[in-house]
């Protein structure tokens, strides 16, 4: 009795064997540029904060994940909410506009808030006014996705930070794309 194999098997197993090979070694070169943007990040979050207009100098790249340093005043009045969850949980990140003292305005996440603690008034000795520094890190978000909700305007609740729809209710013109 002699070994012969099917052709049919044979070249399927070597295309799955060439298959695997290639997404093996995709998996190699995705863990060193992820080892690479934790080293970019690590040390961006490591160095001094920068003042803005020398972050706002920078490739847009280069100034990913680097901390910058504002003066000015939020705007409570225009506040807006973006979904998601934590832990499972539904929870809204409220992004403030922040006026800074040389009258460029950013987009800064003040963190999560339970939906109980939308309204301002539930939050009002958060709400800082007056002047205030704020250390944050410099964060160009992602864009929606095709299958992300439009916002609910009436409760001003976003389900992506889509800071161009978000500048664009309250008329405010951003000096970045990007949320502190």
């Amino acid at each position: 009795m002699t070994f012969r194999p099917y052709p049919g098997l044979t070249i399927a197993c070597a295309l799955l064997f060439a298959i695997l090979c290639s997404l093996g070694v995709w998996q190699l070169e995705r863990l060193q540029w992820k080892l690479a943007l934790i080293a970019r990040v690590d040390g961006h979050m490591a160095a001094a904060p920068l003042p803005l207009d020398q972050i706002m100098a920078m490739a847009p790249e280069e100034a990913q994940y680097r901390r910058v340093a504002l003066g000015g005043r939020f705007d409570h009045s225009r506040e807006a909410y973006v979904f998601t969850t934590d832990a499972g949980a539904p929870v809204y990140h409220v992004l403030t506009p922040f006026r800074c003292d040389d009258g460029k305005v950013l987009m800064v996440d003040r963190g999560e808030v339970l939906k109980e603690k939308l309204d301002p008034a539930t939050r009002a000795p958060g709400n800082i006014a007056g002047e205030i520094h704020v250390t944050g890190v410099w964060r160009v978000p992602d864009a929606p996705g095709a299958f992300t909700p439009p916002p609910d305007m009436g409760h001003r609740i976003w389900f992506a930070r889509d800071l161009a729809s978000i500048a664009a209710t309250d008329h405010l013109t951003l000096a970045a794309p990007v949320v502190i």
